[in-house]
């Protein structure tokens, strides 16, 4: 009896001890660790600056990180995300190679170990930041997740005219005093397009770009100097050397090449796109949608000749008109009607110009729509005249709207003289109407008489909505 009862307490015990381990056992040892996600920033200046310039932006993304922080850790319990920044000054005078090397070992000696690293740069810190990832320079390649440009020279600027007509390496050159270390030759010579094309296609770019409204807009001059005064820059890079079409390309505005170091707004709106970026947001992008050229020459009478030019409308139909003035003693002239336009397009604009006209002997008396009040019918009217025994030939082109796609809108233009004689200029540029549908351009331009000439290329960009989450991408570093 008394073996039975000894028996009976021994499996209570038994059966006590394992309820208490498994009471006693914490929940929590059955959870995974916490799991961390480095973010590294390292901000870098552009020529001739240092740390101070890039203050500014660092300090407000210090700021305005942690909401963006509180909402991925609050969808994703298991993440931890810590944030670290490294802001430096280096040797600005250098050639790319030397740079790259320099942000390679201060992220090496500051930042060892670390990875998931954004390098931000501005200027020509922002090209040696594409060539270090692109070119793997210290290792640095497995190491980066992101690079930043911002007004950056990508295109080599050796290709652009500057004012005075001498080369940029010698401004450049001047500017350092002689004491130029190889970043003239860099920055005038050396194309980074390539090292971005790399990091778009394996990273993420993110291009920030701004400039003037017009080449010759006296927006960014110093002195009442224009730098660059056949493009519309940044006072310091012409708008169209600050990017390739590859990278993730924000256009923030009419600022100067520097704007963001000292005011809050525009350091602001940047740090919002590049956590938008980062954590998941819509980022408006500026892409591409059409382009052309054009030129003028002026006459052969002393003075100034001006001109006024609808661009970005859609050619839908052209041709020439050619007659011959049989007389030999009487003047004459023609009065035709030409084109047509596709059903329900709206015209926008025509060009109507005489073909190796000989001054007095032949010419375009008078143009214009042959219905002035129906937008949509394309016909022109054009009066002709010719001396005796003299041919007239008239080419004439018809254009229509072209408007976007409806739910898209328009998001920046570049204008720019390709070449030409001295004394011409593009002294206006803007937005043909306040749809935001409508791509077409106003530009005003000149040319001093006689004979100077200009030809220009014009480019019109879309806003496209792009969605970037890199966080998702991020590499875990280490439990806690």
């Amino acid at each position: 009896m008394f073996a039975a009862i000894m028996k009976r307490l021994a499996w209570l015990v038994v059966i006590g001890v394992v309820i208490l381990l498994g009471i006693a056992s914490p929940a929590q040892a059955q959870e995974e660790p916490t799991r961390v996600k480095q973010l590294n920033f390292v901000f870098l200046h552009g020529a001739g600056g240092n740390a101070s310039a890039m203050q500014l932006l660092s300090d407000t993304i210090l700021e305005e990180i942690e909401p963006y922080i509180l909402a991925y850790e609050e969808a994703n319990p298991d993440i931890d995300i810590q944030v670290d920044i490294l802001n430096r000054s280096y040797p600005s005078d250098v050639d790319m190679q030397t740079w790259a090397n320099n942000i390679a070992d201060s992220i090496g000696r500051h930042f060892h170990g670390k990875r998931n690293i954004i390098l931000v740069g501005h200027s020509a810190g922002g090209k040696a930041a594409l060539y270090a990832v692109a070119n793997n320079v210290g290792g640095i390649r497995e190491k980066v997740a992101m690079v930043v440009t911002i007004n950056t020279p990508i295109k080599p600027l050796g290709g652009y005219y500057v004012t005075g007509g001498a080369s940029v390496t010698d401004y450049c050159r001047a500017r350092w005093l002689l004491a130029d270390q190889g970043i003239c030759d860099s920055v005038s010579n050396y194309d980074s397009s390539g090292d971005g094309g790399w990091v778009a296609e394996n990273k993420h770019w993110l291009a920030f770009v701004s400039s003037e409204v017009a080449p010759s807009s006296a927006q960014f001059d110093f002195g009442g100097v224009d730098a660059w005064p056949r493009n519309m820059d940044d006072s310091t890079i012409p708008i169209s050397a600050q990017y390739s079409d590859e990278a993730d390309v924000v256009h923030y505005g009419e600022h100067g090449h520097g704007d963001f170091i000292e005011s809050e707004v525009v350091a602001g709106f940047i740090t919002e796109q590049i956590l938008d970026y980062i954590f998941g947001g819509i980022i408006e992008c500026s892409v591409f949608v059409r382009s052309g050229t054009f030129e003028h020459k002026a006459n052969w009478l002393p003075g100034t000749d001006y001109w006024e030019d609808t661009l970005g409308s859609v050619l839908v139909d052209s041709g020439r008109l050619e007659h011959f003035n049989e007389s030999y003693f009487w003047w004459r002239e023609w009065q035709d009607v030409v084109g047509e336009c596709p059903e329900e397009s709206q015209r926008s604009n025509y060009q109507v110009s005489a073909v190796n006209s000989f001054l007095f002997f032949t010419g375009v008396g008078d143009s214009h729509w042959f219905v002035s009040y129906d937008s949509k019918d394309c016909r022109l009217y054009i009066r002709s005249w010719a001396a005796p025994r003299n041919r007239v030939k008239v080419d004439w082109e018809i254009y229509r709207q072209g408007l976007l796609p409806e739910g898209a809108e328009r998001d920046r233009y570049e204008v720019e003289i390709v070449t030409g004689t001295p004394l011409t200029s593009i002294r206006h540029v803007s937005w043909l109407t306040d749809d935001p549908r409508d791509v077409r351009l106003r530009v005003m331009s000149q040319a001093e008489s006689p004979f100077r000439w200009f030809q220009a290329e014009w480019r019109v960009y879309t806003k496209e909505l792009r969605e970037r989450q890199i966080i998702d991408e991020l590499l875990i570093d280490f439990p806690s």
